[in-house]
C-alpha cells in the first residue's frame, strides 16, 4: 500500500509542477518529464530489490512506460500533442500502473484515458469559447474571410445534410447524422478562426524557446526556416535573434490541466473503493 501512495504522491506533485511551468512559459521541460520515469522505475526497482516480492512491480512500471510510449507518440506524430505533453503522457506511463497485477493496472489505465478525452474534449471547447469571446473582433473577421474562402464546403454540408435528413424518414438515425452534416462546418470553421485569430503572436525573438512553433516559413538569404511541427531549434532560434526582431508564432493550448483533471479523477475512484466495480 506504501508503494502505491508514493506513487500517487510523485505522479501528482509532477503533474502540478508540469501544469505551472505550462501556464507560465507554454512548455514542460524536458528535464521535468525525464526524471518522473528515472524516479518511478528507480522507486519500482529499488521496491523489489529489497522486498524480495518478484519484480512484477518493476515490470508493470515497464509496460506501462512502453503503453504510453506508443500512446504519446501517435498523439505527438498525429499532431494532437506538442513535445512536451506527449512526454509528459509517457512519463505518467511508469507512474500509473500502482499494482503488481496487470489486470487492475490495465484498469487503472484504461480509465485513466478515458477521464482523459472527456476532460480534454471539454476543456477544449471550454477554452477556445473563451478565447474567440476574449478576441470577439479579430474572431469575426478571420470567422467571416474563412466562410468566403469556403463556401463549397457548405454548400456540400448541406446537400449532405439533405440527404440524410431524407433518408431519416426510412431510419430516424439518419436525423442524427443530418444534423450534424450542418454544424460541422461551423465546428471546423471555428477551430480554425479561434487558431489564426487568438493563437498567433507577435513576440520578439530574445524571447523565443526551443520547441517554438512558426507561424510559416522564414527564408533568411539562402536559409529557410521551416514552421514544422517539432518548432524550432536552438541552432534556429540562434539564427532568428541575428537577423530578425521580431516573428510570428503559433501558441498552442496548454494542455497540462487535462492531465491533472484525469489523474485526480483516477486517484478519486482507487481511493473511493470503486475501482473494483468497473
Amino acid at each position: 500500500m506504501l508503494e502505491m501512495i508514493f506513487l500517487i504522491f510523485l505522479g501528482f506533485v509532477w503533474i502540478v509542477f508540469a501544469v505551472v511551468q505550462d501556464l507560465r512559459k507554454r512548455e514542460i521541460a524536458n528535464w521535468l518529464n525525464f526524471s518522473l520515469v528515472v524516479f518511478a522505475l528507480a522507486f519500482r526497482l529499488f521496491y523489489c530489490l529489497f522486498n524480495n516480492n518478484g519484480y512484477e512491480f518493476f515490470l508493470e512500471g515497464l509496460l506501462g512506460f512502453g503503453i504510453f510510449f506508443v500512446i504519446g507518440n501517435m498523439l505527438y506524430y498525429g499532431k494532437v500533442f506538442a513535445g512536451g505533453d506527449a512526454k509528459l503522457m509517457i512519463g505518467l506511463g511508469a507512474v500509473i500502473p500502482f499494482s503488481g497485477s496487470f489486470t487492475v493496472n490495465l484498469n487503472s489505465m484504461l480509465i485513466f484515458l478515458l477521464f482523459f478525452l472527456v476532460s480534454g474534449a471539454f476543456y477544449g471547447i471550454i477554452l477556445s469559447i473563451i478565447l474567440g469571446v476574449r478576441n470577439r473582433k479579430m474572431f469575426a473577421k478571420e470567422f467571416s474571410r474563412e466562410f468566403k474562402d469556403r463556401k463549397k464546403l457548405f454548400y456540400i454540408s448541406l446537400i449532405i445534410g439533405i440527404a440524410f435528413l431524407i433518408l431519416g424518414f426510412v431510419e430516424s438515425f439518419f436525423i442524427y447524422l443530418g444534423i450534424l452534416a450542418f454544424i460541422a462546418p461551423y465546428i471546423y470553421l471555428s477551430a480554425k478562426s479561434i487558431d489564426e485569430a487568438c493563437m498567433v503572436k507577435n513576440i520578439s525573438t530574445k524571447y523565443l524557446t526551443e520547441g517554438d512553433w512558426l507561424y510559416r516559413d522564414i527564408k533568411l538569404g539562402r536559409k529557410m526556416i521551416k514552421a514544422k511541427w517539432s518548432g524550432l531549434s536552438k541552432e534556429e532560434i540562434s539564427i532568428l535573434r541575428k537577423k530578425k526582431k521580431n516573428v510570428l508564432i503559433r501558441q498552442g493550448i496548454p494542455f497540462s490541466p487535462v492531465f491533472l483533471i484525469s489523474y485526480a479523477g483516477l486517484i478519486y475512484i482507487l481511493l473511493y473503493g470503486v475501482f473494483h466495480l468497473i
